[in-house]
């Protein structure tokens, strides 16, 4: 199949271009004020989902000031990660809790 008639067909579109790949969800909990696990690995695109079970309200704030996510006491929080390199983020309430992220390209 030529390249003009790639998008034609749907096996043609699939085939053609950059390949995809699939986003992955990365779990994180939150309980007596600690992020576990506390760093973990993931890609650009995957999205970071934090759950908390403690009884107060949390953020997951990136250092680089990339994200500032709130997540409330037994809620969720997400965020997708827009770029590679290693994130380090705490939560304002308490600033000691922290944690990372490294992030590889797709």
């Amino acid at each position: 199949m030529g390249p003009r008639l790639c998008g034609l067909s749907l096996l043609g579109a699939m085939s053609c271009g950059a390949p995809a790949f699939a986003s992955d969800t990365v779990h994180i909990t939150i309980d007596k004020l600690k992020f576990a696990p506390a760093q973990v690995s993931a890609h650009v695109g995957d999205t970071i989902e934090w759950e908390s079970s403690d009884f107060v309200t949390h953020t997951a704030t990136a250092r680089n000031k990339d994200w500032d996510v709130v997540i409330p006491a037994k809620g969720i929080g997400r965020v997708v990660l827009q770029h590679a390199g290693d994130i380090d983020y705490f939560c304002r309430f308490p600033p000691n809790m922290t944690g990372r992220i490294s992030v590889t390209p797709e």
